[in-house]
């Protein structure tokens, strides 16, 4: 931690935005597994706790392989 705090501001806020892009995927898989119909309830939430439970692999997966598998939106 003490390396953070030797940080000027800007430096900080690259370190705390790249620390946050392997969050994007799992959010995307979140979000839109939840907006889509999937062939069953099950297969949803099975995509949706791999995001949650496996998060980087679970997202990534998703993006490339669930993603497809999404019937149509819900609202």
């Amino acid at each position: 931690m003490e390396y953070l705090s030797s940080l000027p501001a800007t430096g900080l806020a690259v370190f705390f935005a790249l620390a946050a892009i392997p969050i994007i995927p799992n959010l995307y898989a979140i979000r839109h597994a939840m907006l889509h119909h999937f062939a069953t309830q099950q297969e949803k939430m099975l995509w949706i706790g791999a995001a949650v439970f496996i998060p980087v692999l679970g997202g990534l997966a998703y993006v490339f392989f669930g993603r497809r598998r999404a019937a149509g939106k819900m609202f």
